[in-house]
């Protein structure tokens, strides 16, 4: 999985880092030393992230990042995915994306019973499974998802998505017909479905309308 966003170059006591938008621990469901394999501004490079604590990461810009970058570039265009990270939910799956649990051609809102538990949520209504269900097959309960448990999910049940999670970080843009939206919401992300121009939350049920200012990100779901 790819995680692209638009950073800025700065530089603290004579060091230049990319700071990454967004908690790798929650998102991505990893921690410790982390290798990515990267692309900035369209050019390749292999590093080590540099850990601040508490899930924060960021990008030294040295050595073949630099050289990567060039000169004279501040805002940058990045793409990367950890290449030390492990599948969440291993073993043979009944699905595949040929024979998936079934098609993303509707949604059905489903609201969950407490708060915590809005990325299995997300899961059971894209999967068309009840959330009793999703918990199981995600093998996780109140506040344990993340997006990568539910990107490993949707692999294991055949749902089809694209390769890249888009950080928009409160910036306009156009949405694709269903995706799984990430909503700031005090320390943690809020999970919520669109689908044909209409948002299901898991909390606040089915919307016409979304702020964006509030979204950090999404992921697009294939459908058919």
């Amino acid at each position: 999985m790819y995680y692209q966003f638009t950073g800025d170059v700065a530089t603290e006591d004579g060091e230049s880092f990319i700071r990454i938008p967004f908690n790798i621990w929650e998102v991505c469901d990893t921690q410790g030393a982390l290798n990515i394999r990267a692309t900035a501004n369209g050019s390749l490079f292999s590093c080590e992230l540099t850990p601040l604590g508490k899930g924060m990461y960021q990008i030294p810009v040295t050595g073949q990042v630099k050289e990567a970058l060039g000169q004279g570039t501040s805002q940058i265009d990045i793409r990367f995915e950890i290449s030390n990270r492990k599948a969440y939910i291993g073993g043979d799956s009944p699905y595949s994306f040929e024979n998936p649990i079934r098609r993303v051609d509707s949604m059905k809102l489903i609201t969950q019973p407490n708060d915590g538990l809005c990325g299995q949520t997300c899961i059971a209504m894209l999967a068309g499974v009840t959330l009793d269900e999703a918990c199981e097959i995600m093998h996780c309960r109140d506040w344990q998802a993340s997006m990568g448990k539910m990107v490993d999910t949707l692999d294991y049940l055949g749902l089809a998505h694209e390769d890249t999670i888009h950080y928009t970080r409160g910036e306009a843009t156009e949405l694709p017909k269903c995706a799984i939206l990430m909503e700031k919401m005090g320390r943690y992300s809020h999970y919520l479905v669109i689908y044909d121009g209409t948002y299901f939350d898991p909390t606040e049920g089915i919307l016409d309308t979304f702020d964006q200012a509030n979204l950090v990100g999404y992921l697009e779901i294939r459908t058919f």
